[in-house]
């Protein structure tokens, strides 16, 4: 079970992340945020959109990658 302590490190992590991100596309950062263990879920909600939405994202973003 995850702590307060644990949240609040994981919610510092993902703000410090976004900001290191500026300049690049939502696909991208749905990338690396799920790189860095993030599920869809928690990355729609950082990223302010829906979970769908990052599912397409990482297929595409991953596809892309495989070529």
């Amino acid at each position: 079970m995850k702590t307060e302590a644990d949240n609040r490190t994981e919610k510092l992590l993902a703000l410090l992340l976004l900001q290191n991100m500026k300049g690049i596309t939502q696909a991208e950062k749905a990338l690396q945020l799920s790189v860095a263990g993030f599920t869809a879920v928690e990355i729609a909600d950082l990223l302010q959109t829906k979970a769908s939405v990052i599912h397409q994202h990482l297929y595409t973003m991953r596809k892309k990658k495989l070529k």
